[in-house]
């Protein structure tokens, strides 16, 4: 399927990991055709990010933002609209979580930095491209979630509270900005391998978490880039507001 990318212009934050989300969010845009605005924290590790893209044939820069702040990622949307004349694509996707453990053994300086992250770094980034969005009737906006959010699992109270306020915020951001022909969506990943997640879980670990998924394996990061495509394509133009999960079924039982 030609997703008909060719052109666009993508943000994707939390962009640095070589092996999360947002790094393969970035090359799966890429192969589409999009120049990338990689961002993170990491300079050194977005740098790479963007370096790959470039590698592929794609325009692609790197800056470093952090979601927290609002100054920060306004420069990251004016960084964009210098090199790129326009914003069509804005990949919410830095993120965080703390170790699994009992509500009764977290702390508030864990709750006030999910939040800060989660949540409020989804609404900064999405705060600092609705204007040019509007202005030019088009735009995508895709928050990465968390089934978490959907069903509130035990030992990740504040993580599954945070990201059921991103799937809220997506709802009511979707509803507010679709007369203006952008499409506000939430992807909704279950367990993925990835090195930030499960870098120090052992192999015995890992069997136990994939034998409770239905298909009886982790995803991918590519499992997630490739739904970030497709929402961000004029394929899904009839999308609006969906939190869609991308789990192997875990939220099917």
């Amino acid at each position: 399927m030609d997703l008909k990318m060719k052109g666009r212009t993508a943000i994707v934050t939390g962009a640095g990991s070589p092996t999360g989300f947002g790094h393969q969010i970035c090359l799966t845009l890429a192969g589409e055709g999009c120049n990338i605005v990689a961002s993170d924290i990491n300079l050194d590790w977005v740098k790479q990010t963007a370096a790959e893209v470039t590698a592929a044939g794609q325009t692609s820069i790197a800056v470093k933002a952090d979601v927290t702040q609002i100054t920060q990622m306004k420069d990251l949307a004016k960084a964009a609209l210098d090199k790129f004349g326009r914003i069509d694509i804005m990949v919410n996707n830095a993120g965080m979580m703390t170790p699994m453990k009992p509500f009764v053994q977290s702390t508030e300086a864990e709750w006030d930095k999910m939040y800060e992250v989660d949540v409020k770094g989804v609404l900064n980034g999405s705060m600092v491209v609705i204007d040019s969005m509007v202005k030019q009737k088009y735009g995508k906006i895709v928050n990465i979630g968390s089934i978490a959010g959907k069903y509130g699992p035990p030992n990740a109270a504040v993580y599954g509270t945070v990201k059921a306020g991103v799937i809220n915020f997506t709802r009511a951001l979707a509803l507010e900005l679709i007369r203006f022909g952008i499409n506000v969506n939430c992807i909704c990943p279950g367990a993925v391998l990835t090195t930030k997640l499960y870098g120090d879980v052992s192999q015995e670990e890992q069997n136990k978490i994939a034998v409770t998924i239905p298909r009886g394996v982790q995803g991918r990061p590519e499992d997630i880039a490739n739904m970030v495509a497709y929402l961000a394509s004029d394929v899904a133009i009839h999308i609006v507001g969906q939190a869609i999960a991308v789990d192997g079924g875990k939220t099917m039982i």
